[in-house]
């Protein structure tokens, strides 16, 4: 696969004024990273970790303090070469979370605008904003006014006419946020099928775990300006490899621990094996991660001689619809086990939680 952006080294800080004091703050901290043609990659982290202002450098609609940024083969940032190609020679498509449609302009004119302020001709401005506008399901809608649109609609007019210049990169900062549950999950679900079929490199920023999940190829995960760690969402939310990517992402139990000479690891609530063991830890301090859902209940409350298996009594329980999510009492230590809604499990009930091994993932402390 050929890479259509290539960030790295990406720094970028923010001087702030309060009263007399001026704090200098680091939004970016060294972000390196790279997206193929056709891949979408998403930058997931809480607010204020730093993706949007990634994306906007992206853009260059901010000046970074050092890096680099190539897209399509092309510098468009470098500090140290003194690069800086502008906005709108950088071949980007950019979707904000507010709409940004204007309201004294149709669908057509929303779409057409970014092709008339390059004087294209008027044909070929009218097949491609119709190209467009089938792409996201917009057809017949031309003369609409912008304002008559649900806001769902708004966004696919953002959406179209980001894409109506063929761009080389998509850039979608949290588009689906504005939006109420039931729109957003379908929309969700047209943009993933939408950007799959396109030979166009995405990167799509979103503080939503699930969102992610479903949209991306590849997340990196932030946290305070800082890149973690990348993968696809299975092996971020089965293998994370930082403390915050187990505990950012789903229901995840970490707890300390540390490896003794057989390999197994000692911890709070005794001794777990962790199969297959990873090769990069072999000895000292750990956290062993493992997910609410890889837990077995008895609650019968035996446990059978076999490893991993631990007495508990159950703290507290909440009703999810499909699945009660429990708390568990394990040596002293709450254990988050989350088991089908038809199993009918008490508060204050003694049980045995038993937890595969093969579902544990281990991280340095």
């Amino acid at each position: 696969m050929r890479i259509a952006l290539k960030v790295q080294g990406l720094r970028k800080t923010f001087r702030v004024k309060s009263g007399r004091l001026v704090q200098t703050i680091e939004a970016v901290r060294g972000v390196s990273f790279e997206v193929n043609n056709g891949e979408v990659f998403t930058l997931l982290g809480p607010s204020g970790c730093g993706k949007t202002t990634t994306l906007r450098c992206i853009a260059g609609l901010e000046d970074p303090d050092d890096g680099e940024i190539e897209i399509d083969g092309l510098t468009v940032f470098s500090k140290s070469r003194s690069v800086a190609v502008p906005p709108e020679k950088r071949r980007v498509g950019l979707v904000f979370q507010n709409y940004s449609v204007w309201p004294h302009m149709n669908v057509f004119e929303n779409v057409a605008y970014p092709l008339r302020a390059k004087r294209m001709p008027r044909d070929e401005v009218v097949r491609r904003v119709r190209w467009a506008l089938s792409l996201v399901k917009l057809e017949g809608m031309e003369n609409r006014p912008a304002t008559k649109l649900s806001g769902g609609q708004q966004q696919r007019v953002a959406l179209a006419r980001a894409l109506v210049s063929e761009p080389k990169v998509l850039l979608l900062d949290e588009p689906l946020s504005n939006l109420d549950a039931r729109v957003r999950e379908r929309l969700r679900d047209e943009l993933r099928s939408l950007l799959g079929s396109l030979n166009v490199a995405t990167v799509y920023v979103t503080h939503d775990q699930l969102e992610a999940f479903v949209i991306s190829d590849r997340i990196g995960l932030m946290n305070e300006g800082e890149l973690l760690e990348t993968g696809d969402p299975i092996q971020l939310y089965f293998k994370p490899k930082t403390k915050f990517g187990a505990e950012f992402l789903g229901s995840a139990n970490v707890i300390e621990g540390e490896v003794r000479p057989d390999g197994t690891i000692e911890t709070q609530i005794g001794k777990i094996v962790v199969e297959p063991s990873d090769p990069d830890i072999v000895d000292g301090k750990v956290y062993v991660v493992f997910r609410a859902e890889s837990v077995r209940l008895d609650p019968t409350g035996e446990c059978a001689n076999t490893p991993n298996s631990f007495k508990g009594i159950v703290l507290e329980r909440k009703f999810l619809g499909d699945k009660w999510e429990l708390s568990v009492d394990v040596n002293g230590v709450p254990i988050r086990v989350s088991v089908p809604s038809r199993l009918d499990v008490r508060t204050g009930s003694r049980v045995c939680v038993q937890i595969d091994s093969a579902t544990c993932s281990l991280v340095r402390r």
